[in-house]
């Protein structure tokens, strides 16, 4: 599909029927920008994981054998935003969660990278900002280096999107 001619109002209307279905098809749970909602669906398929209720506050997913807590978070880079900061971790002394997984996405939605963190790592890799009231961290490629984290980045890749069931 070819959406160059497209008109500025095509294009919106074209991005709001593709979020909708990305909401039909279980990919997404929300019409806000596919990231983070594209994260949580991926570890959840990769890893059998099922996604927490919207009312739990810092945990995003929960593994239904080991009863751990996930915080999933998910950036895209891209040619003119090549940050690798994640989503703001809110209250994150307090170990909501036991686990972080963290992916890099490419322009395209593609894995680049991703991780399962270890909650003592992110709190000893994050930065408090006051500003937000939140720690920043960045998954940069040290961290994969770090003790207790695993790269999961081949588990993701083999996700089928379009071939798998939910996790929901």
């Amino acid at each position: 599909m070819d959406i160059a001619g497209l008109t500025v109002r095509q294009l919106l209307a074209l991005h709001a029927q593709i979020a909708d279905e990305l909401v039909a098809h279980r990919i997404t749970r929300s019409y806000n920008n596919p990231t983070g909602d594209l994260a949580e669906t991926l570890f959840c398929r990769a890893f059998g994981w099922e996604q927490a209720g919207k009312s739990f506050a810092h945990v995003d997913a929960i593994d239904p054998k080991t009863k751990t807590r996930y915080q999933t978070k998910g950036r895209r880079i891209t040619p003119v935003n090549k940050s690798r900061q994640l989503g703001a971790l809110r209250d994150l002394l307090d170990r909501h969660f036991d686990f972080l997984a963290g992916v890099l996405f490419g322009p395209d939605y593609t894995v680049m990278r991703a991780a399962i963190i270890p909650c003592a790592v992110a709190i000893k890799v994050a930065k408090f900002v006051k500003r937000t009231n939140s720690h920043r961290f960045l998954l940069e490629d040290d961290i994969w280096e770090m003790p207790g984290v695993r790269d999961v980045t081949a588990e993701l890749h083999a996700v089928d999107l379009d071939q798998m069931a939910s996790c929901r």
